[in-house]
């Protein structure tokens, strides 16, 4: 399985990033970290070696970015203003920098992303926020209400990340073109915020798979599982 390293300079955030890309070729997966893990945490947990074959096979290309957490949601030391206003930027240096990348690469339009509990935030609220440019959304123990983080503020940054809010009033029409799949479990601290989402989708009769598995907790031996077979579906 090839391996690359990247780090540049984003002039949105203004500061460097880092990424591992693992294979040559492939659909492009945008597979982003839990909260506060570097660029490398999906491979020190075994998430990558988990779909070596879907990236030996050239089925897959998946780019492993870090994200500014701590310089976000997660920065305590801030106001809640400027983390959300932090986190904006963010996404636009996604939509501007990281995508374009990935399309370029690969040859293809729409991206897929994914990501294991807050990872599974960032895909959700990417996907659900440009539909465009996503035609698969993976999430697995993901949780997609970011008010926990704001300390009762409330402004358009806050709503246009959140997606418990935004999603509920979308009409972008590729949202009922993408394939999306909610991954939780019986036992997982996330599962309301799956079911609270899923219920969102099936007011706007947005197909979707609730993937609830049994018997098992917020934790990686489960989204080991859950991670080839819902790259299985990419067509």
């Amino acid at each position: 399985m090839t391996e690359q390293y990247h780090r540049w300079h984003s002039p949105n955030l203004n500061l460097d990033l880092e990424m591992l890309v693992f294979g040559d070729r492939g659909y492009p997966v945008i597979l982003f970290p839990t909260t506060k893990g570097r660029f490398h945490q999906n491979k020190d947990f075994g998430l990558i070696d988990c779909v070596k074959w879907f990236v030996d096979e050239g089925l897959v290309k998946i780019y492993c970015p870090d994200t500014i957490d701590g310089r976000s949601w997660y920065d305590k030391g801030i106001h809640p203003a400027d983390r959300a206003r932090n986190y904006a930027w963010y996404d636009k240096m996604l939509t501007d920098e990281l995508i374009p990348w990935a399309q370029h690469e690969t040859g293809v339009g729409r991206v897929a992303v994914a990501g294991c509990s807050f990872g599974g935030y960032h895909a959700a609220n990417f996907a659900f926020k440009h539909p465009e440019k996503v035609a698969h959304l993976f999430t697995m123990g993901g949780a997609f209400d970011i008010k926990m983080f704001t300390d009762g503020h409330h402004d358009d940054n806050v709503y246009y990340n959140n997606p418990v809010d935004f999603v509920p009033g979308s009409n972008n029409e590729w949202l009922w073109r993408m394939n999306i799949i909610l991954g939780t479990s019986e036992h997982d601290m996330c599962k309301g915020y799956n079911i609270t989402m899923s219920n969102i989708l099936k007011a706007k009769n947005i197909n979707h798979w609730l993937d609830i598995r049994p018997d098992a907790n917020h934790d990686w031996p489960i989204w080991k599982e859950m991670f080839p077979h819902y790259l299985s579906t990419i067509k």
